[in-house]
């Protein structure tokens, strides 16, 4: 097997602006590479990871990867399918993945106009009155407590209207950053509200099947519980006619009362789990009776024949951290391009009218530039970009942790699943065997050719079987469930594009 693994590669990018040819920006770039001597940091790159050709155990039947989108529908279970829909629909965790999907919607939404026209409209109102005062007739200065005359007054009315804008102008390339850094943040959201989902289906079928394994369970307990007391009636009747001592009737007596109390603790365990699947549902205050848990067990359907590296495809924790690993980098050029001038158009119209004494009507205009650049605050931007280097480079390891996870998952549940198929069949021709002894020697032991002992070993023989074949049923079952989540089912993949590796 082919398990060469190639290192992640880490490149130091070289911004655009070293080779900017817009001759408004030539003069700006040049002065901006000369105080940022062209800082560059370390631009995370997915690793070229080599994944092994096959798995250790390869699934049996070739179908199509299409069947992994709605795997659920392979075992043919109608309550299934009707649980697993209504949990979609309304079940608590699908609606909180929706919420923090449409709270990731809002902030790239956020953060896309920040290069638009900015500014508000602004007004303003004034009332001012003047007076005009004289203190005495001959122009001499009044003492303290004289008298003043008012011989004028004026009342001015001022209002204004202003629509400064503030338009920064890209030069460097960041509004192309900002949006290529927002769009890997929304698809890792949108990657992790498909892994929510597809995790929400795998616990409803995982909780419907322990619930049924529970459910048949109780039935076997109860069963148990029927052979005893019809052992007791046997037995109270061979000592009415003194065939058997009155001791094998108490005998029996402990078995029933102990097949009798863990009847009754399935069936609370049965409750508690028709409880937290309802809870899955959305449904968790509703009544446990309307949730009715068959008996019936099922069988483990087909499995896909996947390739490992069609996790890198088909896993959405793969995908989101491909997706970080995508934001981290735009990170990284944000934090290089803030070394770079930012120049701004500051253009503003406006109108003032005046009422008084005079009035008067203005119309004004007026257009700026804004330039700002980084010279003083190098050692505070120089820290930030290394820590996002920093950060790109821990994407990078938890990119590769999230390919070697999956593959572990997937190879590990194929493997175990292979054996609980193999344990299944084993324990079923076990089972088979043990209740023909049972029936064997009951039938002896009613004609008298036998004693209770030969039929109590029976029927602990076949009761152990029975209930090991329940719990391999049970175990191949949730195994199942754990391959098609560990191979990335539960979410329609083949309708998610795969990123531009750009």
């Amino acid at each position: 097997m082919d398990t060469q693994r190639h290192l992640p590669s880490t490149t130091r990018s070289r911004d655009p602006a070293c080779g900017i040819a817009n001759p408004l920006a030539h003069g700006l770039a040049g002065l901006g590479l000369l105080l940022s001597a062209c800082v560059s940091g370390v631009v995370p790159q997915k690793p070229d990871l080599a994944m092994p050709p096959a798995y250790d155990v390869a699934a049996q039947q070739a179908l199509p990867p299409a069947e992994l989108d709605r795997w659920w529908l392979l075992y043919e279970d109608t309550q299934l399918t009707s649980l697993i829909e209504r949990a979609q629909a309304q079940g608590l965790d699908a609606r909180n993945a929706l919420a923090k999907l449409e709270e990731a919607q809002a902030v790239r939404a956020s953060a896309l106009p920040m290069f638009n026209p900015d500014r508000n409209l602004e007004a303003s109102a004034e009332v001012r009155k003047t007076e005009e005062l004289d203190d005495a007739d001959d122009g001499t200065v009044v003492p303290a407590g004289g008298s003043t005359t008012v011989i004028g007054a004026s009342r001015t009315r001022t209002a204004s209207l202003t629509f400064p804008v503030s338009w920064e102008l890209d030069l460097f390339g960041r509004r192309a950053a900002v949006r290529r850094q927002s769009d890997a943040d929304l698809a890792a959201a949108r990657f992790e509200f498909e892994g929510a989902r597809a995790t929400l289906v795998a616990d409803v079928a995982r909780s419907l099947f322990q619930a049924r394994g529970l459910a048949v369970q109780l039935e076997d307990a109860r069963a148990n519980a029927r052979i005893q007391r019809e052992l007791v009636d046997l037995l109270t009747r061979r000592v009415e006619r003194g065939l058997a001592a009155a001791s094998e009737v108490d005998r029996i007596g402990a078995d029933l009362s102990q097949a009798e109390a863990q009847a009754l603790d399935l069936e609370s365990q049965l409750k508690a789990a028709r409880r937290s699947l309802l809870v899955l549902l959305g449904d968790g205050l509703a009544p446990v009776s309307d949730l009715d848990v068959s008996a019936d067990i099922g069988t483990v359907p087909a499995i896909p024949n996947m390739l490992p590296g069609d996790l890198l495809a088909r896993r959405p924790d793969v995908r989101q951290a491909d997706a970080r690993l995508r934001a981290a980098a735009g990170n990284v050029q944000l934090a290089e391009k803030a070394f770079f001038p930012r120049l701004a158009l500051v253009p503003s119209v406006g109108l003032q009218a005046q009422r008084g004494a005079f009035d008067s009507t203005t119309r004004f205009w007026s257009i700026g530039v804004d330039l700002s650049m980084p010279i003083l605050d190098r050692p505070r931007l120089t820290a930030l970009l290394n820590a996002e280097s920093a950060r790109g480079q821990q994407s990078v390891v938890a990119y590769e942790r999230s390919v070697q996870t999956a593959f572990s998952e997937a190879d590990q549940a194929l493997t175990r699943l292979e054996a609980d198929r193999q344990r299944v069949q084993m324990l079923a021709d076990g089972e088979a065997r043990g209740r023909r002894a049972y029936d064997a020697a009951l039938r002896r032991f009613q004609l008298g050719f036998s004693d209770l002992q030969v039929v109590l070993d029976s029927e602990r023989v076949w009761r152990t079987t029975r209930t090991a074949l329940t719990g391999a049923r049970i175990d191949a079952l949730l195994r199942s469930v754990q391959v098609f989540q560990a191979l990335g089912g539960g979410w329609p993949a083949s309708q998610t594009p795969l990123p531009d590796s750009r």
